[in-house]
């Protein structure tokens, strides 16, 4: 590679994709595996983010009139037991207790003791050890709706992991609800919904697709599943949310009964819905670049950082004085709604290294300040959505009000730029034979390189869905909520379709 092409992560995204996301992570240090199978270690400015997430989102459940509680992380095996369509779903990637000690083996060693009269499942999501509670907690109409949110750690057991995207442990939260009808139940689904597409597209910069699974994707137990769907820069769908409306199913195998209006006792009808770490990935993929992390103002854990550069002592003096004039006057300016965070890089590193390690990182703006902008009473500024080498200067007197402009116009600017690259990507397909060649790979050296979304008409057979996905690893990712009714003909079958539906190759 020349040294004018040279980048800062290697390989780059045409090279080899799935190797310049684990590079993206290990440059901005934002997480690494563990010694235990398929598990990580979130690192500060990888968990940063993540409480980013959680601050808002928390706002934002708290804003829809949900409360936060916690349940326990060990679920008896009987209740896992009780919903046949939800064991079934989950049974391979459960983690099994069965034993509560251990002893010594008398030859140097340990060995399992205690073997427990049940064992327990270590959770793999809420719905059964939750409703077992809101069982006691729901008596009468009066009681409803019951909204409740937990954040916690999952465990799946998952046979091929990726940082962030699929770990055998992982962070989320699970909200969870209890309605005194379908309507409202089915209304909660949605609203719950419509919170992730707000989180998504205004915080996180992410466009997503709104819309519901197919039978074959739901979660299990689930009467209706609802997702949002993300465009990666391999042209991959993400699945970033999802929200499920459960029916009286879990309501029936947890015993949650209510007296309604009328004196008569009936089922409940209950939701679920969550987000996790994955979301992280999500971020990774869908604005980043061969420089390394992109990250969307609103969610980054540092808004800009200052970079003094100086030659000697005496300069350092002076340009630390300014820098700390910048910091306090800085310091009451507010960037949605919350204070401005500053980080101050004067580490004895050469300004290179220095910028470098932050463009890595990914964070909003640099500001550099040397002996020629104390003079000039300015600062140097870099924008993470620009060139590294595009900078322009600012006058210390405009910094307080120029800045939160910039990071609305970066915000702004990667959400745009994403969407216009799902935009370009998509494309409505009706023949059968340009359906199979939008999804085939180009060539055997660069097999992932395919197509993108299509959009294409399906009758709602299972059988062809099946097909679609043995053939070319392709599944339909969701019927969108705004899918108008349109009459066509399946892409694999040939019979006749109302609507289209959203087809991927996908993580």
């Amino acid at each position: 590679m020349s040294k004018q092409a040279r980048t800062a992560i290697e390989p780059t995204r045409e090279e080899n994709y799935a190797e310049w996301y684990q590079q993206v992570i290990k440059a901005a240090d934002l997480a690494e595996n563990s010694d235990v199978r398929g598990c990580m270690v979130i690192k500060p400015w990888g968990y940063a983010i993540w409480e980013n997430i959680q601050r808002v989102l928390d706002g934002m459940f708290r804003e829809t009139g949900h409360r936060n509680a916690y349940f326990p992380i060990f679920i008896p095996k009987s209740y896992f037991e009780k919903e046949a369509e939800h064991v079934e779903g989950f049974a391979k990637e459960c983690a099994v207790v069965t034993h509560s000690k251990l002893e010594d083996d008398g030859k140097g060693g340990l060995k399992v003791a205690g073997e427990l009269t049940e064992p327990y499942i270590v959770r793999p999501t809420s719905e059964t050890i939750i409703g077992e509670s809101f069982s006691r907690w729901v008596n009468s109409y009066r009681d409803l709706p019951l909204l409740i949110n937990q954040w916690a750690n999952i465990v799946r057991w998952e046979m091929r992991t990726r940082l962030f995207l699929r770990t055998a442990e992982f962070l989320w939260q699970e909200g969870h609800t209890v309605h005194e009808s379908y309507e409202d139940a089915m209304q909660e689904t949605l609203k719950m919904l419509d919170v992730y597409a707000d989180f998504a597209e205004n915080y996180l910069a992410i466009p997503v697709i709104k819309g519901e699974k197919t039978e074959s994707e739901r979660f299990p137990g689930a009467i209706s599943t609802y997702c949002i769907e993300a465009m990666m820069q391999d042209k991959k769908a993400l699945q970033s949310g999802t929200s499920h409306f459960l029916g009286q199913n879990f309501a029936k195998a947890s015993n949650i009964k209510f007296q309604n209006r009328n004196g008569e006792v009936q089922y409940a009808w209950t939701t679920s819905w969550g987000v996790s770490t994955r979301l992280i990935g999500a971020l990774i993929m869908t604005h980043s670049d061969d420089n390394g992390l992109v990250l969307p103002p609103k969610i980054a854990p540092s808004h800009a950082v200052i970079i003094p550069i100086y030659k000697n002592e005496e300069e350092r003096a002076k340009i630390m004085a300014f820098v700390d004039e910048i910091k306090q006057e800085l310091k009451h300016i507010q960037y949605d709604s919350i204070p401005l965070r500053l980080e101050i890089d004067d580490r004895d590193l050469t300004s290179s290294e220095r910028s470098w390690y932050w463009i890595k990182k990914g964070i909003p703006v640099r500001m550099e300040i040397g002996p020629r902008d104390l003079d000039n009473k300015s600062v140097f500024l870099g924008r993470r959505d620009k060139e590294p080498k595009e900078k322009q200067g600012i006058g210390y007197a405009e910094l307080a009000a120029t800045l939160p402009v910039i990071l609305d116009d970066i915000q702004n600017n990667i959400y745009n730029k994403a969407l216009g690259f799902r935009n370009a990507n998509t494309i409505e397909i009706n023949d059968n034979k340009e359906f199979y060649s939008y999804f085939t790979p180009k060539n055997e050296e660069q097999p992932e390189i395919h197509g993108g979304f299509a959009s294409s008409h399906w009758c709602g057979n299972a059988a062809c869905e099946e097909k679609i996905k043995d053939d070319l690893k392709v599944t339909v990712r969701c019927i969108p909520n705004d899918a108008k009714q349109e009459d066509g003909i399946c892409i694999c079958c040939g019979q006749p379709s109302q609507r289209r539906v959203i087809f991927a190759k996908s993580y």
